[in-house]
């Protein structure tokens, strides 16, 4: 029988933090007073050449960056969560308490250690999590950007979070680590800045992208059975709560949600109606046309095809009872790592938590990280 989840708080929407621009608080003790922080740059040029006149990106460091500026970590968040990824917000308030989702790795004396690391965890750029997305103003109508949000790519994404490195002074990363979407951002790193990481932790991932463009047409065509929807422009019609509510259901089952709570919830109906209940603030705090957003950059991701550009080392892992990444996929992988000459290992995490293991399930793996970890520092 699997085991029970253990509940978190699930955050509300953060909201968008004063501009900082330069240092972390010095690591003391447990992560018990994380703040929530933002870097805003203007005139970023995406890759298909639109220039943004502003974009804001949200983020949390941990630690204390080194004087030469060599001892930094990146983390890289999944497509429905956010860069909330260890310890716990100072202060009171609704999430105060709300544990991040890489709790079990990250912090003094864990796998990433906070004590000797400078930890940066950074929303996505067309995110819903305080970053510069769709339901942001477009300064050009000051209404939001809703449909009419540029279409970025992965590498969109992680030249914004270098664009965040540079100006906290990040000379150069030790590892960039994350699961699922950031499993991609983790890839794309290693092809987009090759020089300037040591290692790479994709978890829960690959290094390409599936479903192409009609699973974004799928996405879109679901979202506009909320009568709402408006062709995206939902914002001052109540939003769309009802439609988001029922994919975030489907979601978590996806992920395997069903088994982690069949000991507490044995009967079906109480277990369903836990999932809603558990499923209601997030969509509340995530906006559709984020989905669409991040799903369309998804479908078009391509690291494979840059391989031979890898230099950083890399750790692979999946879970045994993912459904959304099985392990089934590994030897392929790792095959053509192995063919474009990167150095890779691969980890499996023996988990009945499916697609959530990396987090929920952080002890089954935190051992091999942290000795993955350990050779990277000695490299830096």
């Amino acid at each position: 029988m699997p085991p029970t989840l253990s509940r978190r708080p699930l955050l509300a929407a953060l909201p968008l933090a004063t501009l900082v621009t330069a240092t972390a608080a010095r690591a003391q003790g447990p992560l018990d007073n994380v703040e929530r922080r933002a870097f805003t740059t203007r005139s970023f040029r995406l890759e298909n050449g639109t220039v943004m006149p502003e974009v804001t990106l949200a983020y949390e460091t941990y630690g204390t960056l080194a004087p030469d500026g060599r001892n930094a970590v990146l983390l890289t968040h999944g497509y429905t969560s956010s860069q909330h990824m260890a310890g716990r917000y100072a202060g009171a308030g609704p999430d105060s308490g709300a544990e991040g989702s890489w709790d079990g790795l990250v912090g003094p004396g864990k796998a990433i250690d906070t004590d000797r690391l400078f930890v940066v965890s950074s929303n996505m750029l067309g995110s819903s999590y305080g970053s510069t997305s769709p339901a942001h103003k477009n300064p050009a109508t000051g209404k939001p950007y809703g449909p009419d949000f540029p279409q970025i790519s992965l590498g969109d994404i992680v030249n914004a979070q270098k664009a965040l490195l540079d100006s906290l002074g990040v000379k150069h990363l030790v590892a960039v680590a994350g699961p699922s979407f950031g499993g991609y951002q983790v890839f794309q790193w290693s092809v987009s800045y090759p020089d300037f990481m040591d290692g790479l932790v994709a978890v829960v991932s690959a290094p390409k992208g599936s479903g192409g463009e009609a699973s974004v047409t799928a996405l879109i065509d679901a979202l506009a059975k909320d009568p709402n929807w408006n062709g995206g422009r939902y914002y001052d019609n109540g939003g769309i709560g009802e439609i988001l509510t029922a994919m975030r259901v489907a979601t978590l089952k996806r992920y395997g949600i069903d088994d982690q709570l069949a000991a507490k919830f044995p009967d079906k109906a109480a277990r369903e109606a836990e999932i809603v209940r558990r499923a209601a603030p997030w969509a509340k705090a995530f906006d559709g046309n984020s989905l669409v957003v991040l799903r369309r950059a998804s479908v078009r991701f391509d690291a494979e095809k840059d391989f031979p550009k890898v230099k950083a080392k890399v750790l692979y892992v999946l879970s045994r009872t993912d459904k959304v990444f099985p392990p089934s996929i590994a030897p392929d992988v790792m095959a053509k790592m192995k063919a474009a000459g990167i150095t890779a290992d691969y980890f499996e995490i023996d988990s009945d938590f499916g697609h959530s293991a990396s987090g929920l399930d952080a002890a089954k793996w935190a051992p091999r990280l942290k000795t993955f970890m350990a050779d990277l520092e000695k490299r830096s």
